[in-house]
């Protein structure tokens, strides 16, 4: 017999016919009706008759279940159950349960036992027994102890209601019937109802009636007062009360707190008025005030997801660190002596040796009086002490009278004039391993180390940069006496190149600035010349239209204020001698240098040669890695007083041309390819290609998201973190360097005279990274203007 198969044609149909019938059947089981299922999640959980109090049957239902929602019914409410724990007819709650409408107090004083109807059990704030001591023991700010009623008190009877009256406000809390027409809402909290006498009779619950202020005595101290000191303890370990009521002087509690354990440096100003002139002009003072550091150290903190924490503040505002104060906080809501950076006591009130402890270094508590330490010991000190009378100096809070306070002792501490003192801040490395300070490795490899040259040697000696020895002179001037007369004196300047861009009524420090405040001097614009005869002539003449803030409206304070102006102005003209000095001292230019003979039509080659003398640490030094910045600007001179090539030109903004020039991205300037920078950068690997230079040791390329925590491998293994390093171009100690270049032959065609110009230009942080940290204009112009212009030099030649 022949066998037919099934076309192609037939085939799709007959699936077809398949699927409807299949979907008709799952329909009809569907519709039928569907039995319960036997077991469910809670089905053990066995719930007790709902005529018994309601809080019971939540406990134990919670309790079944294997839960300790006791603990999130009393903070949360039964809304924060759920219905698969609390079932819905527990939930519901009766609409003839009265609810009370009042403001909850952090915790209930009196408490009305449940089913007690003739008597009330009050709790006692502190009591281990009290069920809502919500402070575990600690006793209210209202509280006292002695007006705490008894045991055993009359019960406390609901007010009588009152139709309310037109003139009289009713402060009794309410107990009222919720409305039909209102929506229930559940209670955010447990509320013991007892059980009312009838169905249809709700009854009001008792509520305590609010006390009246002849009840409630008023606290017997303050919470937040200072702790009473120690019958054994030192005095100076503890807060002075010499300034009086912190609101009798307008202080805050942080300022009394920082005034009294850490004293500012305009206290030590009134005996070492020398030091603090010297001291107040510094990168040192200048170290927390920096408006450059603020945007760098927030920069840092946005790109890294915070985790970099307070590690700036270590170094930068050791007593703001000390007090615990947020680095969040604005910088004129600190008190002064936290804006004061390194301040006299971050330096004169440690005792311990430290080391590459990243700037973790303790601040000795106490006040005025309390001892300081010093690398020569307190002879003078002693002897002032021995004669108080003739010197008129206290020594104690306690002593009556006029006389100028002193501390009471002057402590020697070896480290304190030696290079380790300097490590703690000088030597710091960043997660996950990258250096930011390199000065104290530089100085341990350098000729100087083996010399036994230290730091304060060329940095607070008689020259800048030159290990000259020190001048001689009193450390102190009390009351217009002197001791020690030959003693040797270290300038606290702290010779260096760094400079201020901040408001001159600001930084330098300065006692006449301190009648008004740092807000009020960022007002004051000094640029414009408020102040001077010109200008408040001009204003006077009607020559010149300005409209001045309230705080400087009086034309005798724009006055005064100019001339605070100009004395720190003079101050920092000072600072920029010494900042040329140390710059001059510390190296040295030989050339030019030609590398072929010179002829008309004929390329121009010749060298410099730049000199590290410094045999302490490289140059540029290692602060701050990449950022400060060292080049070589060369002009050449045509015989008709023509600039006719140049190299170390700048942009508009002021970088060099080189790849972070704006312009030069922008095509507006050529590239210099010939220029001479010795700027160390930070290198980050990108996730497809070579290395780059970045602004930041933080690794952007491969974690957008990046966090700055310990490396997974050892830095010994190869030198430095993953995906991060630093290129170092600085001149090591005594170290050379050739700087090679070339005038095209096209334009040297013109016989005659030619002339060489040169000069080394520094300044502490390059603009584009200044745009990058959003800096202000402002802040930008400064740090144009403070640049540092060294080693001029300039040589003619003939061309024929």
């Amino acid at each position: 017999m022949e066998r037919k198969s099934l076309g192609i044609g037939v085939r799709p149909w007959l699936g077809g016919a398949v699927v409807v019938a299949i979907s008709a059947l799952v329909g009809y089981w569907h519709a039928q009706p569907q039995s319960a299922p036997e077991s469910s999640r809670y089905s053990d959980i066995v719930l007790v008759d709902h005529e018994s109090d309601r809080v019971e049957q939540i406990e134990q239902a919670l309790a079944q279940a294997g839960c300790p929602g006791w603990m999130v019914l009393a903070g949360e409410g039964p809304s924060a159950l759920g219905a698969e724990v609390v079932p819905p007819e527990i939930r519901t709650i009766s609409a003839d349960i009265p609810r009370v409408s009042y403001p909850q107090p952090l915790r209930v004083a009196s408490r009305v036992a449940t089913g007690a109807s003739s008597t009330a059990v009050v709790a006692t704030p502190g009591e281990s027994n009290d069920p809502d001591d919500l402070l575990d023991g600690t006793a209210d700010l209202l509280w006292n102890d002695d007006a705490a009623p008894e045991k055993e008190a009359a019960p406390v009877e609901a007010p009588e209601e009152k139709p309310p009256q037109e003139d009289s406000v009713d402060k009794t809390p309410a107990v009222n019937k919720p409305d039909d027409t209102l929506p229930l809402r559940e209670p955010s909290f447990p509320v013991d109802v007892p059980e009312p006498p009838g169905k249809n009779e709700p009854q009001a619950l008792p509520v305590p009636l609010p006390a009246t202020a002849e009840e409630i005595a008023p606290p017997a101290q303050s919470p937040f007062a200072p702790p009473p000191s120690p019958a054994n303890a030192a005095p100076h370990s503890m807060p002075s009360h010499a300034t009086g009521d912190t609101q009798s002087t307008g202080k805050s509690y942080c300022e009394f707190v920082a005034d009294s354990l850490y004293p500012s440096a305009f206290a030590c100003a009134t005996c070492h008025e020398k030091l603090f002139e010297e001291w107040s002009v510094s990168s040192h003072a200048y170290a927390a005030v920096s408006p450059m550091f603020h945007k760098f150290e927030q920069k840092i903190n946005d790109i890294s997801q915070a985790t970099i924490g307070y590690f700036c503040y270590r170094c930068h505002s050791p007593v703001g660190t000390s007090l615990g104060i947020s680095r969040a906080a604005p910088l004129w809501d600190l008190p002064q002596v936290a804006r004061e950076g390194v301040t006299c006591i971050a330096c004169h009130r440690v005792n311990q040796r430290y080391g590459k402890v990243n700037g973790e270094r303790r601040i000795e508590p106490g006040n005025i009086f309390a001892p300081v330490y010093g690398s020569i010991g307190g002879s003078g000190v002693a002897e002032v002490i021995a004669h108080k009378n003739e010197f008129k100096v206290k020594t104690s809070s306690q002593e009556q009278g006029p006389g100028q306070d002193i501390h009471i002792a002057g402590c020697y501490f070896d480290q304190l004039s030696k290079p380790e003192f300097c490590v703690s801040c000088h030597q710091v490395a960043v997660q996950p391993g990258i250096k930011l300070e390199v000065v104290w490795e530089q100085y341990r490899a350098s000729p100087a180390c083996k010399k036994g040259i230290s730091c304060q040697d060329c940095h607070m000696g008689r020259l800048p940069g030159v290990p000259s020895g020190y001048k001689t002179g009193p450390a102190a001037i009390v009351n217009g006496k002197t001791v020690n007369d030959h003693r040797k004196h270290a300038n606290h300047v702290f010779y260096g190149p760094g400079y201020s861009i901040a408001h001159p009524g600001v930084f330098p420090f300065n006692k006449d600035a301190l009648r008004w405040s740092m807000l009020e001097w960022l007002q004051f614009d000094y640029r414009a010349g408020w102040g001077t005869e010109e200008f408040e002539k001009a204003v006077e003449d009607g020559l010149l239209y300005a409209t001045f803030p309230p705080v400087w409206s009086n034309v005798d304070d724009r006055y005064d204020a100019r001339e605070v102006v100009e004395a720190n102005l003079k101050k920092l003209g000072q600072k920029d001698i010494s900042r040329h000095q140390i710059m001059e001292n510390g190296s040295h230019v030989d050339g030019p240098f030609f590398d072929k003979p010179l002829a008309r039509g004929r390329d121009l080659r010749f060298h410099y040669i730049v000199t590290n003398r410094n045999d302490g640490h490289n140059m540029p030094s290692g602060s701050l890695g990449a950022q400060p910045q060292l080049w070589a600007n060369v002009v050449l001179i045509g015989p008709r007083g023509q600039r006719l090539w140049e190299s170390g030109y700048t942009d508009r903004w002021g970088d060099v041309a080189d790849i972070h020039s704006e312009d030069v991205r922008n095509k507006r300037i050529p590239y210099d390819w010939q220029l001479f920078n010795l700027q160390t950068m930070f290198l980050i690997t990108g996730a497809t290609g070579t290395d780059r230079e970045f602004f930041l040791p933080v690794n952007i390329d491969i974690d957008q998201l990046p966090y700055l925590r310990p490396g997974a491998q050892p830095i010994s293994v190869i030198n430095h973190p993953p995906f991060i390093r630093m290129e170092g171009r600085s001149l090591a100690p005594l170290g050379s360097r050739r700087a090679p270049y070339k005038v095209p032959a096209e334009l040297l065609q013109e016989p005659g005279c030619y002339r060489l110009s040169f000069r080394l230009r520094m300044r502490t942080q390059p603009i584009y990274f200044m745009r990058f940290c959003d800096a202000t204009l402002e802040m930008q112009r400064a740090m144009n203007e403070g640049i540092t212009d060294f080693h001029l030099n300039s040589y003619e030649f003939e061309i024929r």
